[in-house]
This record gives structure tokens, sequence and C-alpha cells, in this order.
């Protein structure tokens, strides 16, 4: 991991070769909890759970499976994208024949106070590509 004032840089290693790697640390996150995840083919998630104050965002990056949300299944594939609030119960399954990869990102529920276009200071300094 490279450390430097503004920002850090880790590299977590092929990502056909990950099962799960939590970037809090690795990061020093200090606003949101991610984790990239790959659950092998005809594999479950171990467990169903809900947060206390946190709800999650599931952006999905290859594979497909299906994803257990309060009881319905939906199927998720590449480019799906899935909010999740706290209170609801979640559980994931990958597709028989191919692993399922995904970012989930945890962030506290209603915690968001402002965004891009608020947040956001265009910078006059240009990048010598």
């Amino acid at each position: 991991m490279e450390n430097q004032k503004n920002y850090n840089v880790a590299e977590n290693g092929p990502w056909d070769s990950i099962t799960r790697v939590v970037l809090r640390d690795t990061l020093s996150l200090t606003g949101a909890e991610i984790s990239a995840n790959r659950i092998p083919a005809g594999k479950a998630s171990p467990f169903a759970h809900a947060h206390k104050r946190n709800e999650e965002i599931y952006l999905f990056t290859s594979g497909k499976g299906l994803f257990w949300l309060d009881g319905t299944i939906i199927p998720v594939s590449e480019g799906s994208t899935v909010r999740v609030s706290p209170a609801c119960v979640r559980s994931l399954k990958a597709d028989e024949n191919e692993s399922l990869s995904f970012f989930c990102v945890q962030v506290e529920a209603g915690s968001l106070i402002q965004a891009t276009r608020e947040d956001g200071i265009i910078s006059d300094i240009k990048p010598a590509w």
C-alpha cells in the first residue's frame, strides 16, 4: 500500500484470486466501508444478514447470481447495482456455472449531506499527461 498525504493506494492482486478484501483499513477509509468480493460458482454467502445503521450498495462487476432480499429473489449480473436499506435481510448466491464478483459499499443511512455538485471543487491545476 502506498500512503500519501492526500491519497492511499492498495494493490489487491488478481480479481480471480480474491474471495473478500475489506478496504477500510487498507485505504484508511473514514466515511465508508468498501469490500471487493467474489463468490465462487455454485456457492452462496455463509449467512443472511441485516444492519443496525448502514445501508449497502452492491455494484456487480462480473458473473451472475441471485440476490435474496427480505424473501424476494432477484437476478443480478455484471452491471447490476442494488441499494439495500439497513433493516432488509440479504444474502447472495452465485450461478451454478460462474462466479459472482462485486463491490459492496457500506455507509450510514441518511448521512449524505452533500454530493459531487455541492462538494466538488474544480481545480485550476491541469495534469500534464
